[in-house]
Order: C-alpha cells, then sequence, then structure tokens
C-alpha cells in the first residue's frame, strides 16, 4: 500500500488543508498578505474521508474556542446604551443597532428593542454584512481546450465583523491535469480570516470560500497596507494566471457625521441632521429648528409657506405660532411630515400591489429598501440563494440571475436554467 502524508495546516489569515502523496516537496514560504489550500482530487475513498475529517478539525476547534469564549454566542454581548458613538455601539456587537431618530431615549440597542423603544425603523443603524456577485461568466469553450477556470470571477462582500459570508467557487480543470491545487490568497487585510473546505472532489472541483472579520482594526492598526478600503483581495491558484477578485468591506463606522443631512427637512431645512440630532442654522433653535428668536411669538404665516405664493402648511397642515402643525390622516399609518408638511409616508411607488413592494418604507415619496431589497419600488431581490442550481452555480452556469431570478440562456429553461430545451431533427 502507498504511503501518504496528511498535514492540516493553521495560518493567521486561513485555513491551509493540504493532501500530498507519496512524497513530501517541503514548506512553501507564502508571501506577505499570502496564504493557501491546497487540494486533491485522486485518493482512495477511505483516504478521501480521513482528509475530509482532518480539514474539518480546525473549524471545530475554532467553534470550540469561540463557543468557550461567548458562551456559544447563545447571548449577544450587551449593547452599550450609554455610548454616544453610533460607531462604538455597532462594534460592540454584531445585534446592536443604532437610534437616528430625532428624540429618541434609547440610541444602542438590539434591533427589537429600539423598535419596542419607539425608533421607526426607517431610523435605526443596523449594517448587515452581504455579498453581490460582480462577474459571473460561464465556460463557453470545449473543456479540453482551456487548462483552468474559474467561475464566479468577482464578488462584492460587505463584513459587519463577527458575521461570515461564504460563497462556492468552481475550479475547472481538464481531465488531463496534475491533480493537486494549491490556491493562493493575496492582499488580506489584517483582522479578516479566509479559509477554505472542499465541498466535492469531481469536475469541476467545488471549494466552499469563507469570508470572516474578527474585529474593526483600530486606527494604530491600519497599517499602509490596510489603510483604505475596499480591499482587493485575489484567490489564484498556483501556477495560473486567472484569479477570484473579492472586493471586501468592513461595515466599522456609521457615517452619521460624514454624511449628514444639510439644511434637512427633519430641522425644518434650519439645520443639519446628524447622528439623530439636529444642529441648527444661527439664529434658528429648537428640537427640528423651528423656531427664531426674533420671531418666537410671531402669527406670521409666512413662515409656514415654502414660497411666497404657495399654501400655508401645503394645504395639509395648520400654522402655529410659525410651524406648521400636520393634519392627521383618517388611516393612522398614513401621516404627514416635514417642515411644511410636504411630505408624506404613503405616495411611493407599488410593486405586486403593495407600497414599496411590502420590502420598503415610503419616505417622503421615495421608497428606502430593506436590506437586500433593491430598485425604486423595492421590487428586486439582489439575493443569488434562489438561483443556485443543483449543481452549486448560479444559474446552473447558464444564465443570469436577476432580482433572484434566473434569465436563462437560449436553449436552457427551468427555475435556475437546469433543463436543455431539445430541438427536433
Amino acid at each position: 500500500m502507498t504511503s501518504t502524508r496528511r498535514d492540516v495546516h493553521w495560518k493567521r489569515h486561513t485555513c491551509c488543508f493540504q493532501k500530498q502523496t507519496n512524497q513530501d516537496p517541503g514548506p512553501t514560504s507564502p508571501r506577505p498578505y499570502q496564504t493557501q489550500g491546497r487540494f486533491s482530487n485522486t485518493a482512495a475513498a477511505t483516504s478521501r474521508m480521513a482528509v475530509k475529517l482532518l480539514c474539518l478539525l480546525p473549524l471545530l476547534l475554532l467553534s470550540c474556542q469561540r463557543a468557550a469564549g461567548t458562551g456559544g454566542r447563545v447571548k449577544a454581548q450587551t449593547c452599550v446604551t450609554s455610548t454616544s458613538s453610533c460607531e462604538e455601539c455597532i462594534q460592540a456587537d454584531p445585534e446592536c443597532a443604532w437610534c437616528l431618530a430625532p428624540q429618541s431615549r434609547i440610541r444602542c440597542h438590539k434591533f427589537g428593542r429600539l423598535q419596542r423603544a419607539g425608533c421607526p425603523e426607517k431610523y435605526i443603524y443596523n449594517p448587515q454584512s452581504s455579498m453581490q456577485v460582480a462577474k459571473n461568466e460561464s465556460r463557453k469553450v470545449p473543456a479540453d481546450s482551456t487548462p483552468l477556470f474559474l467561475q464566479p470571477q468577482e464578488l462584492s462582500i460587505q463584513l459587519r465583523p463577527g458575521v461570515h459570508q461564504s460563497f462556492p467557487l468552481n475550479i475547472f480543470m481538464t481531465t488531463d491535469q496534475a491533480t493537486d491545487l494549491t490556491l493562493d490568497v493575496s492582499g488580506v487585510p489584517d483582522g479578516v480570516n479566509i479559509t477554505f473546505s472542499s465541498a466535492d472532489k469531481g469536475n469541476p472541483l467545488l471549494v466552499q470560500v469563507n469570508v470572516e472579520a474578527a474585529q474593526c482594526p483600530s486606527r494604530s492598526d491600519l497599517s499602509a497596507h490596510n489603510r483604505t478600503e475596499p480591499w482587493s483581495v485575489l484567490i489564484t491558484p498556483r501556477g495560473s494566471s486567472l484569479s477570484v477578485k473579492l472586493e471586501i468591506s468592513l461595515l466599522c463606522t456609521c457615517g452619521c457625521i460624514e454624511n449628514g443631512e444639510e439644511n434637512s427637512s427633519f430641522c425644518s431645512n434650519r439645520g443639519d441632521f446628524m447622528c439623530g440630532k439636529c444642529h441648527c442654522h444661527q439664529p434658528y433653535f429648537g428640537q427640528s429648528c423651528q423656531l427664531q428668536e426674533d420671531s418666537f411669538f410671531s402669527d406670521d404665516e409666512s413662515m409656514c409657506r415654502s414660497a411666497a405664493d404657495a399654501a400655508v402648511c401645503s394645504g395639509r397642515g395648520t400654522c402655529i405660532e410659525g410651524s406648521c402643525e400636520c393634519f392627521r390622516r383618517e388611516n393612522p399609518r398614513e401621516r404627514y411630515s416635514g417642515r411644511f408638511c410636504e411630505c408624506d409616508n404613503f405616495n411611493c411607488p407599488y410593486h405586486n400591489g403593495r407600497i414599496c413592494g411590502g420590502h420598503g418604507e415610503c419616505v417622503c415619496g421615495k421608497c428606502h429598501c430593506e436590506s437586500n431589497w433593491v430598485g425604486e419600488d423595492c421590487g428586486c431581490n439582489s439575493e443569488i440563494t434562489s438561483c443556485m442550481g443543483q449543481n452549486q452555480l448560479i444559474c446552473s452556469g447558464r444564465g443570469l440571475c436577476q432580482c433572484g431570478t434566473c434569465e436563462c440562456y437560449p436553449t436552457f429553461r427551468g427555475q435556475t436554467c437546469e433543463s436543455l430545451i431539445l430541438t427536433p431533427p
């Protein structure tokens, strides 16, 4: 019987799976910010199973370590309810969210707790990890004419620390190609781990790629290599010029100051709305910058008009001491808002008979879509799960995933383009 040596190496940024047969070529030193994963598809069935078990061992150990350190994550860390920083809040735990609503009595807590405290969903900042396939070309040439082909080719990944994202990587090889395959990973930023597991050792070779950020990097940890994002990470089969490109961004900042809304309608167009609070321009003041020092007791309705010839409070409210008080609607879920009552939450595009498709909130005539939903009417699902074929390829490698539905190439059909349309001879 031929003897085999099986090694499982644990690296900082990834798990290196190696299966070596007959001869040990010796260790290989990875380049800076580079890790490796090696796979083989020629061992006997029993050896193959043993390697799978060995490959899973580091992941099991890591899970045990995390469970020991966090109680199995059955209970999340306590959100910092007293913090005044949105960034500190969302970095405390993956379940923590931040309320941006004016006059909120609670800022940092879990999503459901903020809702129960009266914070509207549209004001809750709760970033979620997500992944989009940017390039997913199918193999169009005969298998024997191209030595190697990777699918998908490019992905965009947004990571919230503590939440992982994974995707299947298909590696097509020729029948006479070398059986051992080593994957090099370069450009990995500090704090990000990329691991591999071999799910299917046929052709194509199916490799499950897992990406996770342990924590947000501190400013002192940002070296020249890690100073900007998104980071471009390349997964390259050794000896090949082909790579899978990952554009990785970390969801570590809120941007409520940098991306504050100037002259916001929430601040009566007289102040900047930042992190849930109005910063009024002089000489205005008040929770919504609705009051002016020189006209605090003025009954002048001009302050309740958006223009000289505009209706008082847009015809949707009453002017009281220079400030609009908007009318109430018969439907309690419908309401007017804005300095001049110019906004509402019910005049937005419909999809499938539901406002904002049932996957978003109508805010001043525009749909604010939920996570993974896009489009003017929030009618397009950006997830690709429903497009995955039984062969673990998007639309079975025979079409494009559009809004969660496969658009098949000519001659193919089915929910995931799995069927070939037969034409009569």
